[in-house]
């Protein structure tokens, strides 16, 4: 079964951006592409009825969002395939439901008020905690452009059991589909206690700390193709920190979340958390088996 990209739908300037860059990927992919709202409107409604259709006032709201997304994505691909549903439930339930039977789902950035650069709303932390595909938040260029390929690099995090993760799956092929570098970074940071010490033994540690880092990128790029252009780096600092920076010369960074069967609660790490916040690029959360 040909998988397509899911993109949640809601009218906004950023969920139309995030139908800009989801036609792209799935012209890059050859996948179909899916639009989806869902509102429970039926509950703030009830019996009240648009006067000429019968239908719920924002039912008929709702259709007009889908069919305006619609010819958005027809112009920017037109050779992707576009299907679109309504869905009565809450969005952050059906969209990590759809996400059982998708490529990737695809959201926009919505903040509130005039904190939107800076934080994410419900849906899409709920989608990328919860969803079993890959999901792409739109982070960076809140202009309701999408700005694929500007930059020219997909950028990894590394975390602690990189080796043949998802994550790293998911990174290489999309720089093999967009013909660009990847960038793998994985951060490092010696414990408080050996920060201080005998200047003639506090270099040794950072040192063999280092080397760690440098041999879990080495284990996670193990099995990238020839041909694909790779640059690893190491920084010294916190994760979080050392992705954000990097993410403002990136497409898109992709970093894996850990998924704990039986655990309800948001699944999302500090460093993943982090990222989805405040990176200046779209943000990919692949999920990884525990």
């Amino acid at each position: 079964m040909d998988l397509p990209i899911i993109v949640g739908i809601d009218g906004s300037e950023p969920s139309l951006r995030a139908v800009d860059w989801a036609a792209d990927e799935a012209a890059l992919r050859g996948a179909g592409l899916r639009l989806v709202y869902a509102s429970l409107w039926e509950r703030y409604e009830g019996a009240c009825l648009a006067h000429d259709l019968g239908k719920p006032s924002e039912e008929v709201m709702a259709q007009d969002i889908v069919d305006t997304a619609e010819r958005r994505a027809h112009r920017r691909q037109p050779g992707v395939k576009v299907t679109t549903d309504l869905l009565p439930e809450e969005p952050e339930y059906a969209l990590v439901r759809e996400s059982r039977t998708a490529l990737a789902v695809v959201v926009g950035c919505r903040g509130r008020s005039g904190l939107t650069e800076t934080l994410l709303g419900s849906v899409s932390v709920m989608v990328a905690g919860h969803a079993h595909c890959p999901v792409i938040v739109l982070r960076g260029s809140h202009d309701n452009q999408a700005r694929s390929g500007v930059r020219g690099r997909i950028l990894l995090g590394v975390g602690e059991k990189p080796a043949g993760t998802a994550a790293v799956r998911f990174a290489v092929e999309e720089a093999l589909l967009r013909g660009v570098p990847l960038e793998a970074v994985r951060a490092w940071r010696r414990p408080v206690h050996e920060t201080t010490g005998h200047p003639l033994i506090v270099g040794e540690p950072a040192h063999l700390y280092e080397q760690h880092a440098v041999e879990a990128l080495e284990e996670a790029l193990r099995d990238v193709p020839e041909g694909l252009q790779v640059q690893r780096r190491t920084v010294e600092a916190r994760a979080r920190d050392a992705l954000l920076a990097a993410s403002r010369e990136a497409d898109l960074l992709v970093v894996g979340a850990r998924r704990r069967h039986g655990h309800f609660g948001l699944q999302l790490g500090r460093v993943t958390h982090g990222v989805l916040h405040h990176a200046a690029c779209p943000v990919a959360v692949v999920p990884e088996p525990a």
